[in-house]
C-alpha cells in the first residue's frame, strides 16, 4: 500500500483489502477514476469486480479498502465519511505527509470510522 501510494504520490491511490474474518491477507491495487484524483478517490468498478473474483477464487473476501492522503494526515476526511458506505469494513489510510509513511487502520460502522490500530511503516 505504501509503495502504491508513493507511486501515485501526486494523486490519491486506492485499492481493496482481501482476507477473511477481519484479517487482511493482501492489498489489491485499483485505478482511481475520480475526476480530481489529487483530492479524492473512486475505485474503478472493473477493478472492484476483478478483486471480488480474485478473492472468491482464493477462498477470501473483500474485507475492506485503502487509499492514500498524499498531503494530509492518515485520518478520514469529511469526504471519506460522507462517501463511504460499507458497514463493518476495514479501511486503511496511508499518509505520505511524513517519513516514514503513516498507515492507520479503521473499521467503518454506525456511519463513521473507528480506529482499530496504528501502524508505522518504514
Amino acid at each position: 500500500m505504501v509503495r502504491h501510494a508513493r507511486t501515485c504520490a501526486r494523486d490519491e491511490c486506492c485499492g481493496l483489502l482481501l482476507g477473511r474474518d477481519g484479517e487482511i491477507v493482501e492489498a489489491v491495487r485499483a485505478r482511481n477514476i475520480a475526476g480530481d484524483p489529487a483530492t479524492r478517490f473512486l475505485i474503478d468498478p472493473i477493478d472492484h469486480f476483478a478483486a471480488i473474483r480474485t478473492a472468491r477464487a482464493r477462498a477470501l473476501d473483500v474485507v475492506g479498502f485503502y487509499h492514500s492522503h498524499p498531503h494530509s494526515a492518515a485520518e478520514p476526511s469529511s469526504r471519506d465519511v460522507a462517501e463511504f458506505d460499507y458497514p463493518d469494513s476495514l479501511y486503511v489510510i496511508v499518509s505520505l505527509r511524513t517519513e516514514p509513511a503513516d498507515v492507520r487502520l479503521f473499521r467503518f460502522g454506525s456511519g463513521n470510522f473507528q480506529p482499530v490500530s496504528f501502524v508505522t511503516v518504514a
